[in-house]
């Protein structure tokens, strides 16, 4: 079966060089739970086509980054009232309210390779094993909408192509991870 080379690129637009850096009134997390009693750190989508990231907890704080893309993959760092510390996958940090986050999974396909010279896909498979055939070859930095992950293999979607990857090639899903 012939291969279909998806390019869609996530979308980021920088709004003010700053570096973000947590407000000394967030007190910080460790791993376990937050204060909405949801784990930490989780990943998120982004719900809304437009969000600010911000470098403080409030609206009082400044916009550091503005996301132009809905369904974006963010990690959940920290949570302070009803703001999240998020993390992209290019590892920029802020704030962001919960209301702008979705639980929908997303992920990215291998962001490090973004850049490479050569031909680098991730490749998305008619069932999860290397032996599966091909069925899309993402490039680095497309979105794709998970459905599950079984630890090793996520189901995924993008573009109306619908398959598996493997969880160690996408940022958006921790290593060994497993949810339906």
């Amino acid at each position: 079966m012939r291969s279909v080379i998806l390019t869609t690129l996530l979308a980021l637009t920088v709004g003010l060089a700053t570096s973000i850096a947590a407000p000394s009134a967030a007190s910080a997390q460790g791993a376990g739970k937050g204060a909405s009693g949801l784990p930490l750190p989780r990943f998120v989508s982004l719900k809304s086509k437009r969000v600010n990231i911000r470098i403080g907890p409030s609206t009082d704080y400044p916009v550091a980054w503005m996301y132009l893309k809905s369904g974006t993959p963010m990690e959940v760092i920290q949570e302070y009232d009803n703001w999240r510390r998020v993390r992209d996958a290019d590892g920029t940090e802020g704030w962001v309210n919960q209301a702008l986050l979705s639980g929908e999974r997303t992920a990215v396909a291998a962001p490090w390779m973004r850049g490479k010279d050569g031909e680098v896909f991730v490749n998305m498979r008619r069932d999860p094993q290397n032996s599966s055939a091909v069925i899309a070859k993402l490039q680095p930095g497309v979105v794709i909408v998970m459905n599950e992950c079984n630890g090793d293999w996520c189901h995924a979607v993008v573009e109306g192509a619908e398959g598996w990857v493997n969880q160690a090639e996408i940022w958006g899903a921790y290593p060994g991870e497993a949810f339906k």
